[in-house]
């Protein structure tokens, strides 16, 4: 399912274009516009998902999905010795702005602290 107006699902069914990195037929992964470090990915579901808060159970494996997604574009990245960060947002005051489940995959360098 997804959501007509919703930014990612436009990235994932190609009606917007992105920077793809990774696609298979669960997640599509993308650079992101705007990014905070260097290595800065966009991992997000194909199915509509609006946020972490709307997770059923049957949805739930996509997560694991993205954290192995994750590992791999990492590696792929060169990331893997020096260490890199997942982050998920779920609601306004989280940071969410786009509100279709995704993961950001942080790397490259330092993140002392700091968050997106």
């Amino acid at each position: 399912m997804t959501d007509p107006n919703c930014l990612f699902c436009k990235i994932a069914s190609k009606q917007i274009p992105a920077s793809i990195v990774f696609e298979d037929d669960q997640v599509v992964a993308f650079k992101d516009i705007s990014p905070q470090v260097p290595v800065h990915i966009l991992i997000v579901p194909k199915e509509h998902i609006p946020g972490l808060d709307t997770l059923t159970p049957a949805q739930a494996p996509v997560l694991g999905h993205i954290a192995l997604v994750a590992k791999e574009l990492a590696r792929k990245a060169g990331l893997g010795e020096r260490g890199w960060r997942l982050v998920a947002n779920y609601g306004p005051d989280a940071g969410q702005t786009v509100f279709h489940l995704h993961v950001h995959l942080l790397g490259g360098a330092p993140m002392a602290g700091k968050m997106v």
